[in-house]
Formats: structure tokens, sequence, C-alpha cells
């Protein structure tokens, strides 16, 4: 008989399960959390080259949402930063990580939506991306200690 034992995760309701949907989850968070570094990293260079108002991005004066592109810089910038933050906390395990991700994602979500005809095929990258963000996180909890 082995004297090594395999280490077992209790899920929420309290039940081990070895090899099975815990570290799956957990896996797949810290997928997540990489996707989230990178989602905030093409956030930052979206922020920086619309308040440089870069011609690189389109300007569409006949649309719903009358933005400047400084200002999608600026709302890209702040959301890039909370979602990066948020991913390095998921990678830390922090327990703020998870709902700052979930909210981030979200929000990036419907920002990118709204910026769509100024860059659409990268909208919709970033839409797919955060929402595979959500998806991974929601089941996810950080391990305690």
């Amino acid at each position: 008989m082995s004297t090594h034992a395999t280490p077992h995760r209790a899920e929420p309701g309290g039940a081990a399960t070895p090899g099975g949907r815990t570290e799956f989850t957990t896996t797949f968070a810290l997928f997540a959390a990489v996707l989230m570094l990178l989602g905030g990293a093409c956030g930052v260079l979206t922020g920086i080259a619309s308040i440089a108002q870069d011609e690189l991005l389109v300007r569409t004066p006949q649309y719903t949402y009358t933005l400047n592109l400084a200002t999608w810089g600026w709302i890209h910038l702040v959301l890039a930063v909370l979602l990066g933050a948020a991913g390095a906390g998921v990678l830390w395990g922090a327990s703020w990580a998870r709902p700052l991700g979930i909210t981030a994602a979200g929000l990036n979500i419907v920002a990118h939506f709204a910026f769509l005809p100024h860059f659409p095929i990268w909208g919709l990258m970033l839409i797919v991306l955060n929402a595979i963000v959500i998806w991974a996180l929601v089941p996810y909890r950080a391990e305690k200690g």
C-alpha cells in the first residue's frame, strides 16, 4: 500500500471530489485569471490609443452613443485596470477577486458592445473573452487558508 495520499478538495456543499469538478473549476479559474490579465493589457492598449485619438480607431459621428474617443479611452483604461487587478487577485487566491472579476468582465462586455462601431472585430473578440472569464469565475471559490 502506498503512503502517498491524494489531497481531496471539498466542494462548497462539503463533498470531497478527488479529481472531480473542483480541480477542473480551479484550473479553469486560473485560465480565466490569465485571460483577465491579457484582457486588461488589451484594454490598456485600446484605452491609450483612444485617449491619444490614434488614427487606428474609426470615428463614427452617426452612432447612438456619442462619446468622443478620449472618453471611450478612459472608460476602457479604468475597466482594464479593474480586470487586471481581478486577474492578479484570482492568481493569488484572494476572495475579493472573483466578484470583482465577474463585475469588471460584465462591464467590459457592455463597454465593448457600445464600442463596436469604432472597432468591431476587436470588440467582438473581447466580448467573447470576457464571457469566457465570467463562465469560468461563476463556479470558482477561492480556497481558504
